[in-house]
């Protein structure tokens, strides 16, 4: 006999014939029990139970029935998940499913802020359709494509990571590829990074009193870290001897090193006699784990009012400046690379768009011409 999966209004129960194997699998399954009146095992009705069910049981065959009748009455229902999704509900159907998304991703190895953010892109797409989960077809991702792009005026990389977030959704969980197969991707901008002057730069850090505060922007700018690496960096991974910062698990999850700055580990010292760190050298309120990465964009959008900076930047635009100035001072482009972590030395080819050496210092036509003249 099969694994026959069945279910009433609240539970899904499991039938099977009696083998010592199937009974030690089907007691691993959290929240399952057995039923000795109706002899069968009975867990939640979830979208999460029946993927653990189809987990625990992966080689055997396995029949998700249900009466004819319901199938009938109720045409959202789908052969394959009965009554899961029928009808749209935000609050039950939608959060078991980005729970199945969740751990998927993580078994793929997805880092932590992809996993957020492809949760968060499948909850607005769901919000935006309200329709059953297996109802939608290629027509509903591309109007959401157009309603991103039209709208809500997104970036073609945003809307690029949604169709990644759908695809990976109907692809790996709901298995259904060919929803997703005929959408097309928005063509990648070509968008430059702002970039702060090394003056600008300057103004940031001396806004800014609070010694916690002022040393993790020191961190950010001198070693060009991304706003999730500085947060994440542990008190053995700044190694003053070599004056070098391990980066440990960066973005891709990789391994790398960067400069150690003399003038960082002042401030760095100055800082750790105040705080004294244990684990995270940025400790979060309660010094169990590290502080978030909002705090440190706040710390940085505050620096930059006192600093009465108007331009459109972000933290990250530290990076980008690191990288810069790097590049105008002379030093190799491939060495930039390393430092931060790109894969692709196309990636670290932008910075040659917008250093002051490369542009700056060319003398527009006009120039020349009206001087030319002034000088007859």
């Amino acid at each position: 006999m099969s694994i026959r999966v069945e279910k009433d209004k609240n539970n899904l129960i499991i039938y099977f014939d009696y083998t010592a194997l199937r009974v030690e699998k089907i007691k691993k399954i959290s929240g399952c029990y057995w039923n000795p009146q109706k002899k069968c095992w009975i867990i939640k009705n979830s979208f999460e139970n029946l993927e653990k069910i189809k987990a625990a049981f992966k080689g055997n065959k396995i029949d998700v029935c249900f009466q004819e009748e319901e199938n009938k009455n109720n045409t959202n229902n789908y052969i394959g998940f009965p009554g899961f999704f029928s009808g749209y509900n935000p609050n039950i159907d939608i959060i078991d499913l980005i729970k199945v998304l969740e751990k998927e991703l993580k078994l793929k190895g997805y880092s932590h802020k992809t996993i957020k953010a492809y949760n968060n892109q499948v909850k607005r797409f769901f919000k935006y359709i309200t329709k059953n989960v297996f109802d939608i077809n290629s027509e509903d991702v591309k109007s959401y494509m157009e309603y991103l792009l039209d709208n809500k005026k997104s970036s073609h990389s945003y809307v690029n990571q949604s169709i990644s977030a759908i695809k990976f959704l109907y692809n790996n969980i709901i298995k259904n590829n060919t929803i997703t197969l005929n959408v097309p991707r928005p063509v990648r901008e070509n968008k430059l990074p702002n970039v702060l002057s090394q003056n600008e730069v300057l103004k940031i850090l001396k806004s800014i009193s609070n010694e916690k505060h002022r040393t993790i922007l020191f961190i950010v700018y001198s070693a060009g870290l991304r706003v999730g690496e500085v947060v994440r960096l542990k008190v053995n991974d700044i190694d003053s001897e070599r004056m070098l910062i391990h980066i440990m698990q960066g973005k891709g999850r990789k391994d790398r090193y960067t400069v150690l700055s003399m003038v960082a580990l002042e401030e760095l010292r100055k800082y750790y006699k105040l705080y004294k760190p244990e684990e995270w050298l940025f400790e979060g309120a309660n010094r169990k784990g590290h502080l978030t990465e909002r705090t440190v964009e706040r710390i940085f959008e505050d620096a930059c009012k006192k600093a009465k900076i108007t331009k459109k930047v972000t933290v990250h635009s530290l990076r980008h400046s690191f990288a810069t100035h790097l590049l105008e001072s002379g030093t190799d482009i491939r060495y930039i690379q390393e430092l931060l972590g790109h894969e692709s030395p196309k990636t670290t080819q932008i910075y040659t768009h917008i250093t002051q050496k490369n542009i700056s210092n060319i003398q527009s036509p006009l120039d020349k011409l009206i001087k030319g003249d002034r000088d007859v």
